[in-house]
C-alpha cells in the first residue's frame, strides 16, 4: 500500500523532482517506509512506500524492468506467487520476492490484458518507452483511489486530492456533486469529485495516454459475471460454494511478510471473517501475531465491544479494545475532515480513524475488514424493497410477515422502504421536501438521472447490486476507509470484495440469501461451526456508530458557522435558526469546514 503520484506536461517543459517531491510529501502517510521519483523530460512519476510484501529495498519503487517499463503501483496483488509461477514457465526471471515486479513483468507479457488476471486491488501506472504511452488502471472495485487533473498544458495524477492542489490550484466547487451530497446524500454516482476540475478513473477502468499525442483514451475492462450454474445450485451447494469462495478470499489476503490483524464488531460480517482468518492462522502456528481490533461506544445502545469480546473469547485470539472520548474526537475534528479532503456522510467516520490510529499503535500494518458484505449478500434493509418487485403477491405475503426478523424493522416500516426505494415519483417528492431549504435555481440544477437508474434498477436485483457496487454506495464506503486508513499507515484487505466471491454472491438464488426470517442466511449458517448462537444469530446492526449526542450535541455554534458560510448564503434560502434532520445539520456543517480549510467557492 502507497502513495502514487505523476505529472506530464503537454509541451517541452521538462519535470522537476522538487515538484514530484512536493506532491508526494502531502502523502508521506500512504508510505513512510521509502521514496523515489522517476524523470524523463516531460514525464515524471513519484512513490511513497508502505512495505508489506519483500520489505527490502530491491523492491522499493518507481520498479524498473530494464530499460523498458517503469512502474509506480498502490495496492497488492494477493495471487502474485501464483501468476510468478505461471511467468517464470513463460522464461522471466525475477530479483525480489514483491507482488511488484510481477506486476510489472506481467504487463509485460500479457500487455494492456495483464489487469484480467489479477486478483486484487491497485491503482499504478506504468510508463511504456517503446510504446511512448502511460498505461493507468484502477482495481475491479476501486478500493484503491486514483484522481486527475487535466488542461491543455500538463496532465497530474496521484492517490489522492493534496497533491494534485500542489501543482494546480483548484478552489471551485463542483457544484452538482455538492448539491447531490447534500439533498440525495449521495456523492459518488459520478466520476466527478467535490473540485470542479479534478477527477477519478472508476474501478474496473484504465486510462491509457499517448505521449506523442497527449490524448488519453478510458475504457471499462471487467463487469461482473452473473453465473447461471451456480444460481441454479441447490441450498447445500449454495451454503458450500459460499464457504469455499469465502475461505480462499480470506486465506490469499493473509498473504504478507508484516504483522496482520483485523476489525471487529459485534456483528457477523466481520465474526465470521475473524472466524476465519483464525482458523487459517491456527493451521500455520500464526495466531500470536493476529490482533482484533474493536472501537467501542460511551454510547451503551450502540457499544458492540461485548459481543466482540465473546467472539474473541471463543476463537481465543488476541482482542483490543479502544473506546474514544469526547476530548479525542474534538482534538481532531479539523484534522479528519481535512485529510478527507472531501465532504463525507457523517461522524461515524470518526470511529474509523480511531481503529485505524489504534491498529497503527499496535504496529499492525495490514488489516482486514468486513467492506462489502452488506451490498453483496443483501444486507441493508432497503433490499426489502427489491425482494418485494421480484416476486409474486404470495411470496411477498410471507416476507413482509417475517421482515421484522429478516432486517429489524415493522411491516409499516418495510412498506415506506418500498414506496421509497422503488418508486422515483415518490422518492422525488421526498427529496424534493429535504431540498426546500435550497433556493430554487440550485435545486432545479440538480441531476436526479442517476438517482432514477438506481430506483429503477429494483426491478432486478442484480442490477441493483450492480449499481450500488460500482457507483451509488460502495464508492463512498471504500473512499472514507481508505483516507481513514491510510492516514495511519495501515493497508485494509477486504475479503468480501473478492472478484470471484462477489461473483458468486450475486449469483446464488436470493431466496437462499434471506431465509427462514434471517438476512445473510449462508454466512450465518456457515458461522455456526465457530460461534455461538448468540453471535451467529444476532439481530443487530450498529456497526461502529459514533456517539453523535455526546461528541456533537446541537449548539448555537454549530448554527453560527454553517450560516457563515458563503456557500451556504450562497445555495440555501435563509439563514439557519434550526435544522430538525441532523445528518442533514453535519452535510451543512462539514461544507462549511471544508470551505474554510480548502478555501472553496462558487464560480
Amino acid at each position: 500500500m502507497c502513495g502514487i503520484a505523476g505529472l506530464i506536461y503537454k509541451n517541452s517543459t521538462t519535470v522537476l523532482e522538487e515538484s514530484l517531491k512536493k506532491m508526494t510529501d502531502k502523502m508521506s502517510h500512504r508510505g513512510p517506509d521509502a521514496e523515489g521519483f522517476f524523470v524523463h523530460q516531460n514525464l515524471g512519476l513519484g512513490h511513497r512506500r508502505l512495505s508489506i510484501i519483500d520489505i527490502s529495498e530491491s523492491a522499493n519503487q518507481p520498479f524498473f524492468l530494464e530499460d523498458k517499463h517503469i512502474l509506480v503501483f498502490n495496492g497488492a496483488i494477493y495471487n502474485y506467487i501464483e501468476i510468478r509461477e505461471e511467468l517464470k514457465q513463460n522464461g522471466y526471471f525475477f530479483k525480489t520476492t514483491s507482488d511488484t515486479e510481477v506486476l510489472l513483468n506481467s504487463y509485460d507479457f500479457w500487455g494492456e490484458d495483464c489487469v484480467s488476471k489479477f486478483n486484487g486491488m491497485w491503482s499504478f501506472a506504468i510508463y511504456d518507452k517503446k510504446a511512448n504511452k502511460l498505461f493507468c488502471s484502477r482495481d475491479r472495485f476501486g478500493v484503491k483511489p486514483f484522481y486527475y487533473y487535466t488542461d491543455k498544458d500538463k496532465f497530474i495524477f496521484a492517490s489522492e486530492i493534496k497533491p494534485i492542489l500542489e501543482i494546480e490550484k483548484d478552489e471551485n466547487i463542483n457544484l452538482q456533486v455538492l448539491l447531490q451530497y447534500l439533498i440525495i446524500n449521495i456523492s459518488d454516482q459520478t466520476n466527478e469529485t467535490f473540485f470542479e476540475n479534478i477527477l477519478k478513473l472508476p474501478g474496473s477502468h484504465n486510462l491509457v495516454y499517448d505521449l506523442n499525442t497527449h490524448e488519453f483514451n478510458i475504457y471499462k475492462y471487467y463487469d461482473i459475471k452473473f453465473k447461471e450454474e451456480i444460481n441454479k445450485l441447490n441450498l447445500q451447494e449454495s451454503i458450500d460454494i459460499f464457504e469455499k469462495e469465502f475461505e480462499k478470499s480470506v486465506k490469499i489476503r493473509l498473504r504478507s511478510d508484516v504483522k496482520v490483524g483485523s476489525a471487529l464488531s459485534g456483528g457477523t460480517d466481520s465474526s465470521y471473517m475473524v472466524s476465519i482468518a483464525s482458523k487459517f492462522l491456527s493451521e500455520s502456528n500464526q495466531t500470536e501475531r493476529f490482533t482484533a481490533v474493536t472501537v467501542g461506544s460511551i454510547d451503551e445502545k450502540a457499544d458492540e465491544s461485548g459481543m466482540a469480546s465473546l467472539t474473541t473469547q471463543v476463537l481465543d485470539i488476541n482482542h483490543d479494545i479502544i473506546m474514544p472520548t469526547e476530548d479525542e474526537f474534538k482534538d481532531t475534528f479539523e484534522e479528519v475532515i481535512f485529510k478527507h479532503e472531501e465532504p463525507f456522510g457523517g461522524i461515524a467516520i470518526y470511529m474509523q480513524k480511531f481503529l485505524m490510529k489504534e491498529t497503527n499503535s499496535l504496529g499492525i500494518k495490514v488489516l482486514i475488514d468486513g467492506q462489502g458484505a452488506d451490498e453483496i449478500l443483501l444486507g441493508y434493509n432497503r433490499y426489502t424493497a427489491a425482494y418485494l418487485r421480484n416476486h409474486d403477491i404470495v411470496s411477498n405475503i410471507k416476507f413482509l410477515s417475517n421482515v421484522k426478523s429478516h432486517y429489524n424493522i415493522s411491516v409499516l416500516q418495510g412498506l415506506k422502504i418500498y414506496y421509497y426505494f422503488s418508486n422515483f415519483f415518490i422518492r422525488k417528492l421526498w427529496l424534493r421536501k429535504r431540498g426546500q431549504i435550497l433556493k430554487k435555481k440550485y435545486f432545479n440544477t440538480i441531476d436526479f438521472s442517476s438517482t432514477k437508474r438506481l430506483t429503477e434498477s429494483y426491478k432486478k436485483i442484480f442490477e441493483l447490486q450492480k449499481n450500488e457496487i460500482f457507483w451509488c454506495q460502495l464508492p463512498e464506503l471504500l473512499k472514507w476507509e481508505d483516507k481513514n486508513s491510510m492516514s495511519y499507515s495501515v493497508e485494509t484487505r477486504l475479503p468480501y470484495l473478492d472478484y470471484n466471491f462477489v461473483e458468486t454472491c450475486l449469483s446464488i438464488n436470493n431466496h437462499y440469501k434471506i431465509r427462514k426470517g434471517w438476512s445473510k442466511y449462508l454466512l450465518r449458517k456457515n458461522m455456526e461451526k465457530y460461534l455461538p448462537d448468540q453471535i451467529t444469530y444476532n439481530r443487530r446492526k450498529i456497526g461502529f456508530d459514533a456517539p453523535v449526542n455526546q461528541w456533537w450535541p446541537r449548539s448555537e455554534k454549530i448554527l453560527e458557522i454553517i450560516n457563515d458560510s458563503k456557500i451556504i448564503q450562497e445555495i440555501s434560502k435563509k439563514k439557519f435558526t434550526f435544522i430538525a434532520d441532523r445528518d442533514l445539520e453535519w452535510r451543512l456543517y462539514n461544507i462549511a469546514v471544508w470551505e474554510r480549510l480548502y478555501n472553496m467557492k462558487i464560480k
